[in-house]
């Protein structure tokens, strides 16, 4: 596409998903929606299975796009988004392509964080796309995630911590180390329960490696200790 018609296809994609999930809407769930995730950003009130299924169509246009044009709609749609269900369109979007992202796209992925700025955008981001670019870029990866867990933004620390959830044994654990020593003295909730859920996955592949880590390390928070621990108990 030239620039032109990419701009006007993003225009019209974002104005394609916000009519469908306006016509999705269930108002009455809006508040309730909002309220459980303490937003800021209101709700159209469309539950997930609703909204999977009001905009399928819409992301089924882009299947074979460009994986640089899906990143570009995507992040536009996320950015421009006026209800949370957008975002989430965006995040699922991207998900759908996420094994043809690559380090090129870690610019695009820090800047969603950076404004999502929640859990549920950052846990979702972190986990399967910016963990789906290390699988296949590592190098270029790890440095941005090294980079990530000495930041000031504590949601791209957050994701430095949880990019390899989903790796069950073949995480690179002198990468995670890495990333979990900068935060493993912040008073955080949000740093405390991530390295706490990080070490937790491991121990599903590695408990002894868990137990030993944790027993070396006593600076960990009593939060971090509980979640690590929990299935060794």
């Amino acid at each position: 596409m030239t620039n032109v018609e990419t701009s006007r296809s993003i225009h019209a994609f974002v104005h394609e998903v916000r009519a469908a999930l306006a016509a999705a809407a269930v108002p009455e769930d809006a508040e309730p929606m909002r309220a459980y995730m303490k937003s800021a950003m209101p709700f159209f009130g469309v539950k997930k299975p609703a909204r999977v299924a009001a905009t399928k169509p819409i992301l089924a246009a882009l299947r074979t796009a460009d994986v640089d044009d899906v990143v570009a709609h995507a992040t536009a749609l996320f950015h421009a988004a006026e209800r949370r269900e957008e975002r989430y369109v965006a995040q699922d979007l991207l998900r759908s392509h996420r094994k043809k992202l690559r380090a090129r796209h870690l610019d695009a992925l820090e800047a969603l964080v950076v404004a999502g700025a929640w859990w549920d955008h950052v846990d979702e981001i972190a986990a399967h796309l910016v963990g789906a670019v290390l699988r296949v870029e590592p190098e270029p990866t790890s440095a941005r995630l090294r980079a990530w867990s000495t930041s000031d933004d504590l949601w791209l620390r957050r994701t430095a911590i949880l990019a390899q959830l989903a790796f069950g044994a073949a995480v690179d654990v002198p990468l995670l180390e890495a990333c979990l020593a900068p935060s493993l003295q912040r008073p955080e909730f949000w740093l405390r329960k991530a390295i706490g859920w990080a070490l937790r996955q491991v121990s599903r592949a590695d408990p002894g490696w868990v137990r030993t880590y944790v027993a070396s390390h006593p600076e960990l928070s009593p939060l971090s200790k509980k979640e690590a621990l929990r299935l060794l108990r």
